[in-house]
């Protein structure tokens, strides 16, 4: 059977779009909080951006040299173009629908409004007034556009007026940028929730920039230009210095998308187009505000209405793996594993404190792919290399859009005596894995931290990922020859449990495959289950799809891209995509066989992407301790269950809602929340019940109460 068949697959960017519509979806629901809504808006925002400035920007190159090699789905790159912005298009309708005819209305029922010039009160016109003139007039630049000054530089992502104006029955056109280092949201006196963007104050105060002109029309626009960097590696021998210098490039990358106010006139949105050099397809008209990610601000300074957003909850932290323990103890005892948000990523930050505190470390060894902007991490790092430790970390600095902020964090680690690694020729290093060794009674022992997600603090509050805590032997001597791998030129002949891209875990799981594969024809009982963000690898879905025509039933969990069809007969039909778009973004990376009664289970840093297969140093490792395992396979179930936040992929390529009539409602993420809260209040009240009333000697941590067990890997659900 010919499983490359273009009928097999979806096109990558257009399952993106359908990705981007879920969650676009969730800004419509009106069972979300409002202000969750909005701020699933900016989030459609900033995705649609993102996409443009990486997917779109090489689709345009491509096209432009008329490349003529097709994608998995039978598409060329010109034909990719075309749909992609065509599909884009029907999104931004749908966004600004979403935001005029839902979201303004309900907000303003609430008494929150964002307001024009001529809804404003007298006081409020007073104040916009002043603040155009104390504040904006000074910093304000009107660039001229003539023949003797031509069309200025337009940067990405910046927020411009486009104006025209008259002298003598003549037109003159101009530019203006609004700056970006001002507040674009801005509160109005005399109401607790009224706001004005900083574009509408510049309106109506235009004329006091261009006297004795008259201005005619005034149009906010703003572009998105290629932001796509281009590391030539193998022509260089420094790849700091290159990275460096591509970012200062990359500024000046061609324009992919134009978008303006709806309000323009013809002449002057075709001028624009003009001088951008735009295609008609680039060019999107909007009915509201440009680039909505402004409506997460919004939703961040509305006050008083903490009824309009997401109830908290508390995240839980093992007592064990507090600061008040000693973390490599409870390590010691047995692996111990954590699901953030709904765990504290504090542990994590724990294990490096203490490692750069404790006289019997040696070493620590780490990948940073994505920190936060003042990530504890880097400072625990430079304090163990000041204590005397041997520090290594492999900081990526080619991780997209992240790449200033890890330039900057290798310079300060390299500051504090730190041994920093730029990444790999070729590859990029997105595996999370942290080994420091310990000298324990003449001893020498590794203990690892792997995951599935970053070393960012920030971040783990919102994506779901999982982390493992372990001191296994074998485990410790892949990590070490991991990192040989990543500082010098040591080539392992194998690995004793980890499994390593690129190439290790596209075998490993193809070795997989092919073994259920052949259970399955001898009747056996398979099953396989996953769990990513992104399926697209062509290889890898054959495979899945050959599995599938012998009988092997496959569960996949995938948040955005996916490639693969279901319910191809004789092909995918034993295959089931779920969805789940929520709170959260689903992070994490699950991967399930259950063969003949056999049951592993691993997690990886790895999509299923040929990037990550082939072109990354991605990590795969086992779930070995038998309650964690337990704990893992309940996460899954639960998740599949869900009947909330959960869309189906059909046949048709469309996502659709379980249908949950006659079936208590789940939502997953809801459910791991209000679990975590309910532990954290256990421990809190057990730690209360425990307090002495008078002087006792302090209990050995295999003492403390523990009332829940889940501290010690064991299954809370």
């Amino acid at each position: 059977m010919n499983y490359s068949d273009h009928n097999y697959y979806t096109n990558r960017e257009l399952s993106w779009l359908a990705f981007n519509d879920r969650v676009l979806e969730e800004a419509r629901d009106k069972t979300n909080p409002l202000l969750e809504r909005l701020k699933f808006l900016s989030i459609t925002q900033s995705n649609l951006d993102e996409f443009f400035s990486v997917r779109v920007a090489s689709l345009t190159k491509l096209a432009a040299v008329n490349y003529p090699k097709p994608d998995a789905s039978g598409m060329t790159a010109e034909e990719q173009l075309l749909a992609v912005n065509k599909s884009a298009h029907q999104m931004f309708i749908k966004q600004y629908n979403t935001l005029n005819r839902s979201l303004l209305p309900a907000l303003a029922q609430q008494n929150i409004h964002l307001l024009k010039p001529d809804e404003l009160t007298p006081d409020q016109l007073r104040f916009i007034k002043d603040y155009f003139h104390d504040t904006l007039y000074p910093v304000l630049t009107p660039t001229a556009d003539d023949s003797s000054r031509p069309f200025p530089f337009i940067a990405n992502d910046a927020l411009n007026l486009a104006i025209q104006l008259n002298k003598d029955k003549t037109r003159y056109y101009a530019t203006l940028q609004i700056p970006d280092n001002l507040p674009r949201l801005i509160k109005l006196p005399g109401a607790e929730n009224d706001f004005i963007l900083v574009e509408d104050v510049i309106k109506p105060f235009l004329g006091q920039l261009f006297v004795n002109y008259t201005v005619k029309e005034a149009a906010v626009f703003r572009v998105i230009r290629d932001l796509d960097l281009d590391v030539a590696e193998e022509d260089t021998s420094d790849l700091l210095k290159e990275v460096q210098q591509q970012l200062k490039l990359r500024e000046q990358g061609s324009v992919i998308r134009l978008e303006v106010e709806s309000t323009i006139s013809k002449k002057l949105l075709k001028r624009l187009g003009n001088e951008l050099n735009l295609k008609d397809y680039a060019v999107y008209e909007v009915n509201g505000p440009i680039d909505l990610t402004v409506l997460s601000k919004l939703a961040s300074q509305v006050t008083n209405h903490a009824d309009l957003s997401y109830k908290p909850f508390t995240a839980y932290q093992p007592t064990s793996l507090t600061g008040g323990h000693n973390i490599f103890e409870a390590i010691r005892r047995h692996d111990r594993f954590l699901q953030h948000p709904y765990d504290k990523f504090d542990p994590v930050i724990e294990f490096i404190r203490q490692s750069a505190m404790d006289p019997g470390v040696l070493a620590i060894k780490m990948t940073l792919y994505r920190v936060s902007g003042d990530s504890p991490i880097i400072a625990y790092l430079g304090r163990a290399a000041q204590n005397g430790k041997q520090v290594t970390v492999l900081v990526e600095v080619k991780a997209r859009f992240d790449e200033q902020n890890n330039v900057h964090w290798a310079k300060q680690l390299e500051k504090m005596g730190c041994h920093v690694i730029y990444g790999l020729i070729g590859l990029k290093t997105h595996c999370k894995l942290t080994l420091v060794v310990r000298r324990e009674q003449g001893v020498i022992r590794r203990y690892m931290h792997m995951a599935t997600g970053n070393y960012n603090d920030v971040t783990a509050r919102f994506y779901t990922d999982m982390g493992l805590f372990t001191v296994n032997a074998d485990m410790g001597i892949d990590a070490t020859n991991i990192f040989n791998m990543l500082s010098g030129y040591s080539e392992p002949p194998y690995f004793h449990q980890l499994h390593i891209s690129p190439h290790g875990i596209r075998d490993f799981i193809n070795d997989k495959l092919t073994q259920a594969t052949e259970m399955a024809k001898a009747g056996k009982k398979v099953r396989i289950r996953m769990k990513m963000n992104s399926l697209s690898d062509q290889s890898m879905i054959a495979h899945l799809y050959k599995a599938s025509h012998a009988g092997v039933k496959i569960s996949l969990l995938i948040r955005g891209i996916c490639c693969l069809k279901t319910g191809i007969p004789d092909v995918s039909d034993n295959i089931t995509v779920h969805s789940i778009v929520g709170r959260f973004l689903e992070h994490s990376r699950v991967f399930i066989f259950n063969l003949d009664g056999q049951e592993t289970v691993y997690l990886s840093s790895a999509d299923l992407m040929t990037r990550n297969l082939n072109r990354r140093v991605e990590l795969l490792f086992p779930i070995n301790d038998p309650q964690i395992k337990k704990r893992v396979l309940t996460i899954y179930k639960v998740m599949w269950n869900d009947n909330v936040k959960t869309r189906v992929l059909q046949p048709d390529d469309t996502f659709k809602h379980v249908d949950r009539r006659g079936h208590v409602a789940l939502d997953a993420q809801a459910y791991f929340a209000d679990l975590a809260s309910v532990h954290a209040k256990a421990d809190k009240a057990a730690a209360e019940m425990a307090k002495p009333t008078e002087f006792q000697p302090m209990l050995s941590p295999e003492n403390q109460p523990n009332l829940l067990n889940y501290d010690d890997g064991s299954d809370p659900h």
